[in-house]
């Protein structure tokens, strides 16, 4: 029995994924090893960050990232009202976070904190590209406000998230939160081999110019 064209767009996406994020481990290494040395040397706390996302049809995972921020970064935002607000005013990043250290803004202006994701890519709670992964606090959030936003949230969770994706090579933190979600939405219905391709090919050009990375 022939493969349906979903399940064929599936099959190829995740061969494309593990493929992609095996290069990538094996050939990127070196830069694992120097970037996690010089976050180690900052304060000698692990240069891992470890994030509850969540992913496919909204269950969460824990999300891996180079760690760009101090230590207790996620306590001082919860702490810190002004904080919180300016950061979910814009797409929930902000200019001059007091968090970031000198060299997380370094390593975020080129995706460089990305790269552990590559082994949520392995593992399958991740794709290469997909919609951003939404922390728990942002998807309740903008799930509460309407249900309209409920229902964009069920068709963003219908696929898994990705390191890049429609919205990142598309100005990242440059565009507001709201705009975001639609355009991961509109990911989300396409599920396109050449959609991701076009994204796969615009994703470096994104990253050089470091537009809206902060």
């Amino acid at each position: 029995m022939a493969k349906s064209p979903k399940k064929l767009y599936e099959v190829a996406k995740r061969l494309m994924d593990i493929i992609i994020a095996l290069g990538f481990i094996l050939i990127l290494f070196p830069l694992y090893l120097i970037t996690g040395l010089v976050i180690w040397l900052q304060d000698r706390h692990s240069p891992f960050y470890y994030q509850d996302r969540i992913g496919l049809n909204a269950v969460p995972f824990k999300f891996y990232k180079f760690r760009s921020m101090v230590i207790n970064a996620d306590d001082i935002l919860l702490e810190d009202k002004e904080l919180y607000k300016r950061m979910r005013s814009g797409a929930n990043k902000m200019v001059d976070d007091p968090r970031v250290t000198k060299f997380g803004k370094f390593i975020r202006k080129y995706s460089i904190d990305e790269i552990p994701q590559m082994l949520n890519v392995l593992k399958g709670d991740m794709s290469v590209i997909g919609p951003r992964a939404l922390r728990p606090d942002e998807y309740k959030m903008y799930a509460d406000g309407s249900a309209e936003n409920a229902r964009k949230l069920k068709t963003l969770s219908s696929v898994k998230p990705g390191i890049t994706g429609y919205w990142q090579v598309s100005g990242r933190s440059n565009v507001d939160f709201n705009k975001r979600i639609d355009m991961d939405c509109y990911y989300a219905t396409k599920k396109s081999i050449w959609l991701d391709i076009l994204i796969l090919i615009k994703t470096p050009f994104a990253v050089i110019k470091g537009e809206g990375a902060y």
